[in-house]
């Protein structure tokens, strides 16, 4: 077994709206340093420099080549993932990004491919699937609680951003919408919870060709649609599991558990996957109500970073949790239901990967113990 990477110090790209859970998380985090942030507009991350002692303020180029940066995480808009992470690579670095892994699946090939050859380590959110929720109903499936699985459903239904981001315009541009914002939490959990996809099948269809943005100084302003903004997906795992995934910003809301999970001897309710915790419920053949489980697995008061802190303790060699392999078959899931939307024919993934290490119950900021 390797050495971890920690301590990694991390020089973050984009200082956007997701910035700001991630430095609220930092001082928490056990693997990982804060050393340097970027953004495009410099001045931004002057501001965010000001007030995290010991953090500097740099241009994006000099953040990929500073020698003090060990990894780069990176919160850039989806177009520009791939271009910041290769970047990232060819100057040494590890990366960590925000959700999706790439706009595109040639474009996460491109960094996998650059990752591997360089000998760097890469990882991608969600990290909401390492929480005790995900990880408390993994753990329930694989002590046999339901018995062998047989389906499950994802569901999210919203009315879409624009009514409370600023710049909402990214998410109803090619990268964006339902699918690849939203998809990323119940895709991996899904793939977490009853492994790898073999086939997808989808369909998709959008109701508006503009939106309004609601609030903020460009309040009033119309945007264009680019992208379907509802889309459903059917995953074949390889296990012979079916789930059924929704994702909408067509909708209102809706009642419906975020995932149910349904096998032979039970089933479960398992809490919003864009979050890290909340109960899970199991009722099981012959009873006549819910019963509450006990947090049994994942890491206690997680938030946004300890994937990034995850990879930092994981072991060298290994895959870490929230790692390339997963946000690389979740992307090619997600592109493929679009895909297969569009022709009408189901599609065969090329991707494989492992359901990642399950997290044993520990406190959030513990080293990581593969």
């Amino acid at each position: 077994m390797g050495q971890p990477l920690t301590p990694m110090n991390i020089g973050m790209i984009g200082c956007g709206n997701i910035s700001a859970q991630y430095l609220k998380s930092f001082p928490s985090l056990d693997g990982v340093r804060l050393v340097a942030v970027a953004d495009l507009d410099l001045e931004r991350a002057k501001a965010v420099a000001a007030e995290h002692p010991g953090v500097r303020a740099l241009t994006v180029e000099d953040l990929i080549s500073d020698p003090e940066v060990d990894g780069v995480l990176n919160l850039t808009i989806p177009a520009a993932h791939a271009e910041i992470a290769l970047a990232a690579i060819a100057a040494g670095k590890h990366v960590y990004g925000e959700k999706p892994f790439a706009a595109t699946l040639a474009e996460a090939r491109q960094v996998m491919e650059a990752a591997t050859a360089a000998g760097l380590v890469v990882g991608c959110a969600p990290d909401t699937v390492l929480g005790t929720g995900t990880q408390t109903a993994r753990h329930a499936i694989d002590e046999g609680l339901i018995g062998r699985p047989v389906s499950a459903t994802a569901t999210m239904i919203g009315a879409g951003h624009e009514s409370w981001h600023p710049n909402p315009d990214f998410y109803y541009q090619p990268g964006g919408g339902p699918l690849l914002d939203m998809g990323p939490y119940y895709v991996s959990s899904l793939i977490t919870l009853l492994g790898p996809v073999t086939s997808v099948f989808g369909a998709a269809s959008h109701t508006r060709d503009a939106r309004t943005i609601g609030s903020g100084p460009r309040a009033g302003v119309s945007i264009p649609v680019e992208i379907d903004t509802h889309v459903t997906g059917i995953l074949v795992h390889a296990s012979g599991a079916l789930s059924t995934l929704v994702m909408s910003f067509d909708g209102v809301a809706t009642q419906a558990a975020n995932i149910e999970i349904h096998g032979e001897k039970g089933s479960l309710i398992v809490p919003d996957p864009n979050g890290f915790a909340g109960d899970v419920k199991l009722r099981t053949l012959g009873s006549t109500a819910w019963e509450t489980l006990p947090a049994t697995a994942g890491y206690i008061g997680a938030s946004r970073g300890t994937g990034l802190n995850d990879l930092a303790n994981t072991p060298a060699g290994e895959e870490p949790r929230a790692g390339g392999q997963l946000a690389f078959h979740a992307l090619e899931i997600m592109e493929s239901i679009l895909a297969s939307a569009h022709t009408g024919a189901p599609v065969t993934l090329s991707s494989r990967c492992e359901r990642p290490v399950a997290v044993p119950l520990s406190a959030a900021a513990a080293e990581v113990a593969h």
